[in-house]
């Protein structure tokens, strides 16, 4: 893939809370959306990616630390804000918000894994701009390893938070989930369902089934703001009808990673990590942390552990980033 076309810096944005850009509404309730993390907040773009909006913070000259948000119905930056809070003391922290979310663009477009790893790979070539640790949750366990696989020289390691990709069942064919997007994209219907999905209750309610104790009031908050600005289902459709994951993933993506690879995970509510043994066994560049208990978001419910174990990730791996 191509990824020559010029960055296009918009500078700091000094607004304290904006709406997203993209066009269509699927509520008549428009909701304010305050930064995810407090800090600098910039966009870059390219033709072909639209715009993308990224947070930075910490020492410059540092190796840096890029945090990749996960994918589903209400993502954001604010499932990393532990880890961005904790590293910008001593590192410089990057994280983005992938295309489709938060303040980056939303409009109608077809939102894919190749997508989503241009998108990935673009940032660290033309932000970064240099070798990054990078951590990524859940569904962008498998996009980061994607653009992995296209760039490899943009990554020093590679650490994955509860990632998908490891369970046995099967996902549903290109065919099928091109026929549930349809479905989605209903007049009616799909703005009906995403509704339902995102009300307070619905972010409540599925937010308790990876969380061992009850989930943070701010982070259903931030889920609910972000799932409420113009176009802000139209990436998820994509997610829910199965189009964003990559059937095979541990052969297709991870068996064929070359660099120092973590897993941090225990139990999740949606995945499962069936073949994490058989990939851990065979490769001698992979291994994992369970940091329990808990039920799929680590860096929220035990930051301290997920972070103790980054670190060691770290210096095992000769990167010299730990404190």
């Amino acid at each position: 893939m191509s990824m020559q076309a010029p960055a296009i810096p918009s500078g700091t944005d000094p607004t304290p809370a904006r709406s997203a850009p993209g066009a269509g509404r699927h509520h008549s309730e428009q909701v304010s959306l305050p930064p995810a993390v407090d800090a600098p907040r910039e966009v870059y773009a390219t033709p072909a990616l639209k715009e993308i909006s990224w947070y930075a913070d910490g020492p410059e000259g540092t190796r840096p630390l890029v945090l990749l948000h996960s994918i589903n119905a209400a993502p954001s930056v604010f499932e990393m804000k532990p880890l961005f809070e904790h590293y910008r003391a001593e590192r410089r922290v990057f994280a983005p918000d992938l295309p489709g979310f938060g303040f980056s663009d939303r409009s109608d477009r077809p939102y894919s894994p190749a997508l989503y790893a241009e998108a990935i790979t673009a940032f660290l070539t033309d932000v970064v701009k240099a070798p990054a640790d990078v951590v990524a949750f859940s569904l962008s366990a498998e996009l980061a390893a994607r653009a992995c696989l296209a760039a490899p020289d943009r990554f020093a390691t590679l650490a994955l938070l509860s990632p998908t990709g490891f369970s046995n069942r099967r996902l549903p064919s290109g065919d099928v989930g091109k026929a549930l997007h349809r479905v989605f994209t209903l007049p009616g219907l799909g703005p009906g369902l995403y509704s339902l999905l995102t009300r307070r209750g619905g972010i409540r309610f599925f937010l308790r089934q990876s969380f061992v104790g009850e989930p943070p009031d701010e982070l259903i908050d931030y889920a609910y703001a972000t799932s409420h600005q113009p176009g802000a289902m139209h990436a998820p459709y994509r997610f829910l009808s199965g189009q964003l994951f990559t059937r095979n993933a541990v052969d297709t993506l991870y068996a064929k990673l070359a660099l120092p690879v973590l897993v941090v995970y225990d139990k999740d509510a949606n995945v499962t990590f069936d073949r994490l043994p058989e990939l851990l066994e065979s490769h001698a560049n992979w291994r994992a942390t369970k940091v329990e208990p808990t039920l799929g978001v680590p860096q929220w419910e035990r930051p301290t552990r997920t972070i103790a174990a980054l670190n060691e990730f770290w210096r095992s791996a000769g990167s010299g980033t730990a404190a």
